[in-house]
């Protein structure tokens, strides 16, 4: 008999897939099953997540389970977080498509409910960094527009508690995405009371709040019977999928830094207690749920969604380029031509992001880039720089100096980014694992059923099953020059 597999369903937003693992020898072996396209559909004036589309695939993925022989032991999901459905009526029946972060239905909302609340009241009661999309602010917009969905509403589940809604029949929000809402209090250890009444929200959609690690139901008969498939244990592991990719990375120093690389970049430190205090506040930095009582210390920034949207424009002109080639294309570039800070609010919409960096170039005084090349260059460039400045802001939160930096997920394909950002900070970057999410998913599941002893036995075998680079850092007064430029260029030098 083949040993039996977990299941990791990790959901980007981009693309999903469906991940198995299985201990072997004291190491991680793991094999995609099913990979499948994320793609926000626009419908009615909105931007929405189609949620039904991804119940499919995860129903292919479980067939596909079937097909193989492939016995499971358990499964679990992560996702991106702040998203959402309401669930209302008789049945308990979705109500309406979740919306997409990306929607513009906040514009305005968290201006406005910072006039009412104050930064201290919003922060102070939960220690997330103000971002126009988190929950707080969407259920706001929801509010203010008379959406007839919250008159409806009887449940509120975040997107991975709804796909195991669909999937069991239970209703449980997990802690990690939980605190990614701006709803929940840290402090408290539950749902904001005073912030759910400043939005409209009824208390009683939430319920109660589960940690990673927490059996949360099991396949439902229906379910089973629909495809053919034995029932199997579904748990809740770090939900939020950088939660997940932290779980993952190999440190062995309980004091380390890491950088999860992919469409967002996700910066910051692991640490048993929030840190919600007047600096935090300053640097506007978060504090998101994490595994077994830790919180993760970082900043979101908006990562290679720039490349990814400037690739998706020159496609719609008719030219397509792979990313190795695009790569190449900046490695030739002229280097430090002009710089960006990638977390200026018009990079935040998809649309034409090449003319939005000519507009950002323009408005700063800077000579835009000219070619494919040139503007991956400065993408690059300008991230390496932006996790310079986020890594140092970490260090002075935490009272700590790093020696290196993690990076983990699939950005960290990108060697020319790992490369330069070893160089902008002066110091190693370890990258490894790629498929961070999916693993540390599975690391949650293993530590459930007893395979796995507590998440550094956890991280010890993450370091021993996949090959970790090393990229030293090079060429450092070269990049400490250019460095002043980027914070003079950017206006983070004020």
């Amino acid at each position: 008999m083949t040993k039996p597999h977990v299941l990791a369903f990790d959901l980007g937003a981009s693309s999903g897939r469906a991940m198995l693992g299985r201990l072997e020898d004291g190491k991680i072996v793991l094999e995609e099953l099913h990979r499948f396209p994320n793609d926000p559909v626009q419908a009615g004036g909105r931007l929405h997540w189609d949620i039904l589309r991804l119940l499919h695939e995860l129903k292919q993925s479980l067939l596909k389970a079937k097909h193989k022989g492939i016995k499971l032991s358990s499964i679990a999901i992560d996702t991106w977080g702040v998203d959402f459905g309401l669930l209302g009526g008789k049945g308990n029946e979705l109500l309406g498509n979740p919306i997409h972060y990306r929607d513009s239905h906040t514009d305005g909302v968290m201006g406005r409910l910072i006039d009412e609340l104050t930064v201290d009241e919003i922060f102070g009661r939960t220690g997330i960094q103000l971002l126009t999309f988190n929950t707080l602010y969407q259920i706001a917009a929801m509010k203010d527009a008379e959406s007839p969905l919250l008159r409806e509403a009887k449940h509120f589940l975040m997107i991975p508690a709804l796909l195991r809604y669909f999937l069991t029949g239970e209703m449980h929000n997990e802690f990690s995405l939980a605190t990614t809402t701006q709803l929940y209090n840290p402090l408290t250890g539950d749902w904001d009371d005073k912030l759910l009444e400043a939005i409209g929200a009824d208390r009683s959609w939430f319920g109660p709040v589960v940690q990673p690690g927490t059996p949360v139901g099991r396949l439902s008969d229906a379910l089973c019977a629909e495809l053919g498939i034995e029932s199997v244990p579904v748990i809740a592991v770090a939900e939020h999928d950088t939660g997940s990719a932290v779980a993952a990375v190999p440190a062995s120093d309980r004091s380390f830094a890491y950088l999860s690389c992919g469409t967002w970049s996700l910066i910051g430190t692991e640490v048993s207690e929030p840190v919600i205090d007047a600096k935090s506040q300053e640097l506007n930095f978060t504090n998101e749920g994490g595994v077994y009582g830790t919180y993760r210390l970082l900043k979101n920034i908006m990562g290679l969604w720039i490349l990814q949207e400037c690739r998706r424009e020159w496609e719609r002109d008719g030219v397509s380029y792979s990313f190795p080639e695009l790569v190449a294309l900046a490695s030739a570039a002229e280097p430090f031509a002009c710089f960006i800070d990638s977390d200026d609010e018009q990079f935040l919409p998809p649309g034409d992001m090449p003319a939005r960096i000519r507009d950002y170039c323009a408005r700063t005084g800077q000579q835009a880039p000219e070619g494919a090349g040139a503007y991956v260059r400065v993408i690059l460039e300008s991230l390496a720089f932006k996790y310079r400045y986020a890594l140092e802001q970490t260090e002075s939160l935490s009272g700590v100096t790093y020696d290196g930096l993690h990076m983990v997920g699939g950005g960290i394909q990108n060697t020319l980014l790992c490369e330069w950002t070893a160089n902008a900070i002066g110091k190693p970057v370890w990258a490894g694992p790629t498929e961070g999410s999916a693993i540390g998913n599975m690391l949650v599941q293993w530590i459930t059923s007893g395979e796995l002893g507590d998440i550094w036995e956890a991280r010890r075998v993450v370091g021993e099953s996949f090959p970790i680079a090393v990229y030293e850092p090079e060429n450092r007064q070269q990049w400490d020059e250019a460095y002043s430029k980027f914070l003079k260029a950017t206006g983070l030098a004020n």
